[in-house]
């Protein structure tokens, strides 16, 4: 979503990362990569979790959505589904009827786990004491960034007890959506010191950047010049000057850093965690993070 690469190269790089030991890929219905990783994944035969997410709300649009990630994904069975980006126990109330559809997809094995992806310890404390849900995907990171509602102590403490009540774990914005890109190698080492994750997923836009990264899941430190060569690109928000200033990114935007100013749209770069939703809001796609 967030790397504009054609579908040839997407699914090229997924499949390298396939053949690499890589077996879990994180993708959403807002995403729109589904197409990229059914190709990366054809006549590969090994297994590979796929974990989903719908900000569905509805019966209605949360069949949709498991169709069309079974249709597109050509998966007869998606393994994780998960709530997008959600907020408290009110907002997981306001998706009741969601999940409970989500329940009957389980029932009938089309659904393997289901859960929530959130950017609050509401949230995580929330899903924890949730009988229905299977899958917490919080985000967490060394600085904090991006943790919403407190600290990013108080943020661990939160997935420690997840994981304690059985709940399965995987992390998000482990770089802080960029913003920890130059120190990199430590960013993730840090995450992946956590005993209370079992998995982390993290974008990588090249071979080099997926080499250096199964490496240090590996346990291997890496070549410590491509490191840091890698760590110096400097990743931001463009907004292009064709933008209309229609506001749809700031209503799409959860850190509240978009603004209109002189009739476009424009980001207060120091705060934006390059998430990417604001550019899959933009009827104009003229978003991007480069």
């Amino acid at each position: 979503m967030q790397a504009n690469l054609s579908l040839e190269e997407g699914a090229a790089l997924l499949r390298r990362a396939f053949e690499s030991a890589v077996n879990f890929v994180d993708t959403a219905q807002l995403y729109q990569t589904y197409p990229y990783i059914r190709e990366a994944l054809k006549h590969y035969h090994q297994p590979v979790v796929i974990a989903t997410k719908s900000y569905a709300y509805n019966q209605a649009d949360m069949a949709q959505a498991i169709e069309e990630a079974r249709r597109e994904l050509d998966r007869d069975v998606i393994d994780i589904f998960l709530l997008h980006e959600q907020e408290s126990e009110h907002t997981l109330r306001g998706h009741q009827e969601a999940l409970e559809y989500l329940l009957q997809a389980k029932s009938k094995g089309w659904v393997k786990a289901t859960g929530i992806s959130t950017h609050t310890i509401r949230a995580v404390k929330a899903a924890t004491k949730h009988p229905d849900l299977d899958v917490i995907h919080p985000i967490i990171n060394r600085s904090g960034i991006g943790i919403v509602d407190g600290t990013v102590e108080e943020m661990v403490q939160a997935i420690a007890e997840a994981y304690q009540a059985g709940k399965g774990l995987y992390g998000m914005k482990a770089l802080g959506g960029g913003h920890l890109f130059g120190q990199a190698r430590e960013a993730l080492r840090w995450v992946l010191k956590n005993p209370h994750l079992h998995s982390i997923a993290v974008g990588m836009q090249s071979e080099e950047e997926l080499a250096l990264n199964i490496e240090l899941f590996q346990g291997l430190d890496g070549d410590s010049a491509t490191w840091e060569a890698v760590q110096q690109r400097k990743r931001r928000l463009l907004i292009e000057d064709w933008c209309s200033g229609c506001g749809s990114c700031i209503e799409r935007c959860p850190q509240g850093v978009l603004q209109i100013k002189a009739g476009q749209a424009t980001v207060e770069q120091e705060q934006c965690i390059l998430c990417g939703y604001c550019s899959s809001a933009c009827p104009d796609f003229c978003i991007k993070v480069v």
